[in-house]
C-alpha cells in the first residue's frame, strides 16, 4: 500500500467528514433565528414531508437512534415546532406531529435550500449528482460495515 493513501488530503473520509462540518456552520446563521440546531432543522423537513411519524421512523429515515432523537424532539416540543403523543394503536410507539407553529416554519425556512445551493455552488443539477453520489457512498459504507 503507497504512503500516500495515509496522508489526511488524499482521505476522502476526512473529505467527507470535513464538509459536514462546513456545511453545518453554514446553516447556523440561517437556522439560529428560528431556534434550531441543524439535527433539529432535518427532524422539520422529515415532519413536512410526513407528518404524525413514530420516534423510530424518524430515526430510521435519519439514521438517528432513538437515545439521540429523544432530547433533541423534547427541545422542538418545548420550541413549540412539534407535540409528542402515544399511538393509541400501539401505546409503546411515540408518534411526532407538527404544531401550527412548526407548521408556520417552513414557510420560513423556504429560503434555506436556496442559500444552501448558492453556498454548494455547483447548480441544481450538480447538487443533485453530488447528492446521488453521496449516497451510494453512504449506502455502500452501510452495507459493507454490516456485513
Amino acid at each position: 500500500m503507497p504512503t500516500d493513501s495515509l496522508k489526511l488530503d488524499n482521505a476522502l473520509c476526512f473529505a467527507i467528514y470535513s464538509a459536514n462540518h462546513a456545511i453545518t456552520r453554514a446553516y447556523k446563521p440561517l437556522l439560529d433565528k428560528h431556534g434550531l440546531t441543524y439535527p433539529q432543522y432535518l427532524v422539520m423537513l422529515v415532519l413536512w414531508a410526513r407528518d404524525g411519524q413514530t420516534v423510530g421512523s424518524i430515526g430510521d429515515e435519519l439514521f438517528l437512534e432513538s437515545s439521540t432523537l429523544t432530547p433533541l424532539l423534547k427541545r422542538l416540543e418545548t420550541a413549540g415546532y412539534v407535540r409528542r403523543a402515544r399511538d393509541p394503536k400501539d401505546e409503546r410507539q411515540v408518534c411526532v406531529f407538527l404544531t401550527k407553529k412548526g407548521e408556520e416554519l417552513r414557510g420560513k425556512l423556504a429560503d434555506v435550500p436556496r442559500h444552501m445551493l448558492k453556498a454548494f455552488g455547483c447548480g441544481r443539477d450538480g447538487a443533485e449528482k453530488l447528492n446521488a453520489e453521496i449516497t451510494t457512498v453512504r449506502d455502500n459504507v452501510s452495507k459493507a460495515t454490516t456485513r
